[in-house]
């Protein structure tokens, strides 16, 4: 694979006032982002991001690097799913390098990945932040159609998640799945437990103690439409939430919730609506 990336993303954001903006903005290839948004009156500042070639191919390689400085608050999203199409060749990779600033904020939240028959995916996601700062990572990994109606068609999806404060690693994610490794593909005992779809939520801030590990447990002990999942706190202040579902919508709906009650706990904010469709 050619270590030239298929598209670039360079995104740095500064308090200035009360809004959050942009002081610096590069990109190349096949990834761009649309004008921001202010979704609220807290002065934090939306983007999303933008893939004009509308899927992950053969051999791509793709890299985003997001800085939010002091005070700086920053919601990113995707503007679609991100789809991982057959990669006989070599695998899809995409690199995301963000660093957190004294009182900065992320909330990284994209579309789901959908990952294709005979594809195989690798996303590197490397945190550097001041233990003051916040942080809310969604991810959710949805298998795509297959013509043999085959519940787990692609080969490999690997998503590894570092987390390092003051050069330290604090948090280590490292997520693989492979559905040739089992005999029934990722159904069975110990994997997705008889679910298709997958969604992880990382929660690192200052704010996130027991109340609020207890709390993100309630809203996953209330959904009732078949979902699996549980909620771990970390070493640091935060918590790493797994969960399993049937569908891409019920997945997304708890993290949502969860999502949703920080940001009324601790800003103020009101539920989420990012309206793209």
């Amino acid at each position: 694979m050619s270590l030239t990336a298929r598209g670039e993303l360079d995104l740095v954001i500064r308090r200035r006032g009360e809004r959050s903006v942009a002081a610096a903005q590069y990109h190349r290839g096949a990834l761009r982002v649309l004008r921001p948004m202010y979704l609220d009156g807290t002065g934090q500042v939306t983007y999303v991001v933008v893939n004009p070639g509308g899927a992950y191919l053969d051999g791509d390689r793709y890299r985003l690097d997001v800085t939010v400085e002091d005070g700086a608050q920053l919601l990113l999203t995707t503007q679609a799913a991100t789809k991982v199409y057959r990669t006989p060749r070599d695998k899809a990779v995409q690199d995301l390098t963000v660093r957190l600033g004294p009182g900065s904020r992320l909330d990284y939240l994209p579309d789901q990945l959908i990952a294709y028959r005979a594809s195989r995916y690798e996303q590197e996601t490397r945190i550097e932040m001041d233990p003051s700062a916040s942080l809310v990572l969604a991810e959710v990994v949805t298998p795509g159609w297959s013509p043999s109606r085959a519940p787990f068609g692609y080969d490999r999806v690997r998503l590894r998640t570092e987390v390092s404060m003051g050069g330290r690693p604090v948090v280590l994610d490292n997520l693989v799945l492979e559905p040739s490794a089992s005999h029934d593909g990722l159904a069975g005992l110990g994997l997705l437990e008889g679910r298709s779809h997958l969604g992880s939520l990382l929660v690192v801030d200052p704010r996130a103690g027991e109340e609020t590990v207890g709390l993100a447990r309630a809203l996953l002990a209330e959904r009732a439409d078949g979902l699996l999942g549980g909620v771990s706190a970390l070493p640091v202040p935060g918590f790493a939430l797994r969960v399993l579902g049937h569908s891409t919508q019920a997945v997304d709906a708890l993290i949502l919730a969860v999502v949703n009650a920080l940001r009324a706990a601790w800003h103020s904010q009101g539920a989420l609506d990012l309206r793209k469709y």
